[in-house]
């Protein structure tokens, strides 16, 4: 039986990816750096629809696409 409170733990973990992300796939990429690829090359999707979805997923799940270097720490927009 439910209590009178009800409640449900929310994900609080971000995925970081970082741009840019491998151009091409190469022979000897792991899963990860394949991913890693897949996922850089939606965040620049040409299609402004696949661009929308792409970033209502993105804050769904967390997921925050930023550039290496000094400004790490900025969350991109991708619309």
């Amino acid at each position: 039986m439910a209590g009178a409170i009800d409640y449900q733990k929310q994900m609080s973990e971000i995925v970081y990816i970082n741009l840019p992300g491998p151009a091409e796939p190469e022979a000897g990429m792991s899963g990860g750096e394949l991913l890693h690829g897949f996922l850089a090359g939606l965040h620049d999707a040409p299609d402004q629809k696949v661009r929308d979805f792409v970033n209502y997923l993105s804050l769904r799940w967390n997921v925050v696409y930023r550039f290496k270097g000094a400004d790490a720490s900025r969350r991109m927009p991708i619309g």
